[in-house]
């Protein structure tokens, strides 16, 4: 939080020295007492004054034994010696305010106090009382002035103290229940979610060896059913990791990262997927893809996913799709377009439901816009990601890579 600066704040001590030097020199120019012009000696003093204010405004209690110096040879010297007086009462004020010991402030009062009363030196009691009065202002005021802007500033302090430790303490909570939020996840997705897709997994693995002369189409299914479920129960484990610890990923968890190199093949194996399916998949992939920072390619991944498998369950199995992905000047330009059903619009509504949805959250989290909605023979959805900023890109750090289809069949998560 940036609070405002204050009048009496100290980066401005030197433009208070100058308002003051330039009021004194109105005050001997143009003064009360236009008949008497100030003599040599009350323009040397004041002279002297305003210098001192002026080279010593970093060190007030220099500027006060200075000033002070100076108004008991005004005493002196000279009839009016306000501009002195003056003087000494501002750098008593300045003391005050910037004085880290309360001791220096006492002490340099009762300095001010001694010189003023020398003045009253030899003089009748009463004009000595009359001086003790004029005390009021010329000492009082300043150090009353000054207690309260140092008490001001103490509390404006303590505020934003108050107010840091209360942000600190909303952020606190806010990531507890954010944590448990997560705990609770990872556990259903650990305990029901892992354990069912585990089995299942087991199952036709189980299944694979058991049944020894099915036809080839059938092993084929089994194969491609045994390394979905692979693949799926590795992603839980890491996104089980991930809630667990997101410090882990130092980010967001909805941007857990992909091993950039590992991009092509893992689209190349997503298209060959929809197309087991019976889709159509034309697929034009740029190879730049493979230089992708890990949070933008896991993006580009996880949307070739979502938008292939919506191309099968609303466009229909025989439908023809076609897919995207480029990168031009630092930004990935990626698109799915279906031809719809039978050559007619495909029955996928422009929310999209809960795929859509995911989809543009993970396209905004990256800065980006989603656009989806029917075209005259079909459905497309399309966005564009804008390069990351080198700290963005380099805050996340690889994942391991997506596991092979093939891959050995896993313990549950």
């Amino acid at each position: 939080m940036r609070w405002p600066r204050r009048p009496f704040d100290m980066r401005d001590t030197l433009l208070r020295m100058v308002l003051l030097d330039l009021s004194g020199v109105g005050y001997l120019l143009f003064g009360p007492h236009p008949a008497r012009t100030p003599t040599a000696t009350q323009w040397i003093l004041a002279v002297l004054a305003f210098a001192v204010a002026l080279l010593a405004h970093r060190r007030p209690l220099v500027n006060l034994v200075a000033q002070a110096a100076l108004l008991v040879v005004a005493i002196q010297l000279v009839d009016d010696f306000t501009i002195n007086q003056v003087g000494a009462s501002w750098a008593l004020l300045e003391v005050t305010m910037r004085a880290r010991r309360p001791r220096v402030i006492w002490l340099a009062t009762a300095l001010l106090v001694v010189v003023d009363l020398t003045d009253s030196i030899g003089d009748p009691a009463r004009r000595v009382a009359s001086g003790v009065v004029g005390l009021a202002l010329e000492v009082g005021v300043p150090v009353l002035l000054g207690l309260v802007i140092r008490a001001n500033r103490e509390l404006s302090r303590q505020a934003v103290e108050r107010a840091a430790a209360e942000q600190r303490r909303r952020e606190s909570e806010s990531r507890a229940a954010r944590a448990d939020e997560r705990s609770a996840i990872a556990r259903e997705l650990h305990d029901v979610v892992a354990h069912h897709v585990a089995s299942m997994v087991l199952r036709v693995g189980v299944a694979r060896h058991v049944l020894t002369d099915v036809d080839p189409r059938v092993g084929a299914v089994f194969d491609d059913v045994h390394g979905t479920g692979t693949a799926a129960l590795a992603e839980l484990r890491r996104l089980v990791a991930v809630l667990r610890d997101p410090d882990g990923v130092r980010g967001d968890a909805a941007l857990t990262a992909i091993d950039p190199s590992a991009l092509p093949a893992a689209l190349g194996a997503t298209v060959d997927r929809a197309r087991q399916t019976g889709v159509t998949v034309e697929a034009d992939i740029d190879p730049a893809v493979g230089a992708l920072d890990a949070v933008r390619g896991l993006a580009v991944l996880r949307l070739t996913q979502e938008a292939l498998t919506n191309v099968a369950k609303h466009a229909g199995t025989s439908a023809l799709a076609r897919l995207v992905v480029a990168v031009k000047d630092g930004a990935v330009h990626w698109e799915v377009s279906d031809d719809g059903l039978a050559g007619e619009p495909a029955a996928m509504p422009t929310g999209g439901g809960h795929g859509i949805t995911g989809m543009r959250e993970r396209v905004e989290v990256l800065g980006g816009r989603l656009e989806a909605g029917p075209t005259r023979t079909g459905f497309r959805v399309r966005t564009v990601l804008p390069a990351l900023s080198p700290a963005a890109g380099a805050s996340t750090p690889p994942a391991p890579r997506e596991a092979a289809a093939g891959s050995p069949t896993p313990e549950p998560a």
